[in-house]
């Protein structure tokens, strides 16, 4: 079991497949997978959203501010700390990103830019994801960028800012023990099938901007720091829709726009019975033959299926993993469980500037390509 462990801990994430590649298979496996935690229920989820459904100061289409922070105390702050060093194994050069918007597709919303500079980002992938669970069983709302102190932050959105400042997740109470430390929230003036969209950016050391404040993309809105309630210097970053709320939360990695030539891996990862998997590990390798991955001739990713609680799929994808930032080649992915125990492969392609989609299900095995096209919902004329 040790030696289980231990091989677990060095290997990296990953998923991405083509059509031509082999069926999946199983293999003598190593590493571990933490398990399932609780869901809230529907009620507790409404308690919580109504407390926090009030909107931080908002702006009309003209846009002239309405500034009414009523948020109210809520039960349990989220940890946004940096539970490792990094979810890839060394750091590498990152291209500038595609020009926003960059929609390949008709699903695709990728409408942010990235929140640092490209030549400001050690590492291609942030180091603690969306949907994860690492501190309290709190779900993470956002991704962490890591950097360092005093590395310039920069809007990722043309919009209004509606906070700038202490206390943004209790709404100016309690500030110095609000998780988010300091913290800019920024209204966009484009939006979603008719949802509005917002952008988070804590932990910062310094703000440049203040509340009513109109910004461009890539303006800079502030300095990474390690304020509020985070282990090291980084950027948690959040995009909204709908309404300024903490469960109003979506992947960042899906609406911000990639690096050039380089693609995202979104799948869906389920059991037997076809249910989603919580806090599933994925390795994604780069190097295909085996006997030469967990080398240096490997660059490996590592991530965990959502879980959850407080987290929202996207409408289209419904997904439950996110690996972004990947330079275009094949992958081979490796979903490990532990229970069985055995190690399931596939061959993946990532292009560039796209999402590449596959599915698994344990003992069903691996498909790729796009999921079907929602139907249309007509509503009834009165």
């Amino acid at each position: 079991m040790f030696v289980i462990g231990l091989c677990l801990s060095i290997v990296f994430l990953g998923a991405c497949q083509s059509p031509s590649t082999p069926p999946p298979t199983a293999i003598p496996p190593s590493p571990t997978a933490p398990q399932p935690t609780k869901t809230p229920t529907p009620s507790q989820k409404s308690a919580r959203s109504a407390s926090l459904a009030e909107e931080l100061p908002t702006i009309t289409t003209t846009p002239s501010p309405v500034h009414s922070p009523t948020f109210t105390l809520t039960p349990k702050a989220p940890q946004f700390s940096l539970p490792c060093a990094s979810r890839t194994a060394q750091a590498t050069w990152r291209p500038p990103v595609y020009p926003i918007p960059w929609a390949p597709n008709p699903h695709d919303h990728f409408y942010f830019q990235q929140p640092l500079k490209a030549t400001d980002i050690e590492y291609p992938a942030s180091n603690y994801g969306y949907g994860a669970v690492y501190f309290d069983d709190v779900v993470h709302t956002g991704i962490d960028i890591p950097g360092e102190i005093g590395t310039p932050i920069l809007a990722a959105g043309d919009g209004k800012v509606i906070w700038a400042g202490y206390g943004f997740y209790r709404g100016g109470s309690n500030i110095m023990d609000d998780p988010y430390g300091k913290a800019v929230a920024i209204k966009h003036y484009f939006g979603y099938k008719n949802q509005k969209l917002y952008t988070v950016y804590a932990h910062l050391d310094e703000i440049a901007v203040k509340e009513g404040q109109n910004v461009k993309a890539g303006d800079q809105i502030g300095l990474m720091g390690e304020t509020g309630h985070a282990t090291g210097p980084h950027l948690h970053f959040e995009v909204r829709v709908g309404e300024n709320d903490y469960f109003a939360t979506r992947n960042p990695d899906l609406w911000l726009a990639p690096p050039q030539g380089w693609g995202l891996l979104v799948g869906q990862v389920r059991d037997w019975n076809g249910q989603l998997l919580e806090n599933r590990r994925v390795n994604l390798h780069s190097n295909l033959n085996v006997e030469e991955q967990n080398t240096e001739a490997d660059r490996l990713y590592v991530a965990e299926t959502y879980n959850n609680q407080t987290i929202n799929p996207d409408p289209y994808y419904q997904e439950n993993l996110v690996i972004s930032n990947l330079p275009a080649g094949r992958y081979q992915i490796h979903i490990f469980f532990f229970e069985i125990p055995r190690i399931f492969t596939h061959i993946v392609e990532i292009r560039p500037g796209e999402v590449t989609y596959f599915t698994f299900q344990l003992w069903e095995g691996f498909t790729t390509g796009p999921p079907p096209t929602p139907e249309i919902q007509f509503t009834p004329a009165p």
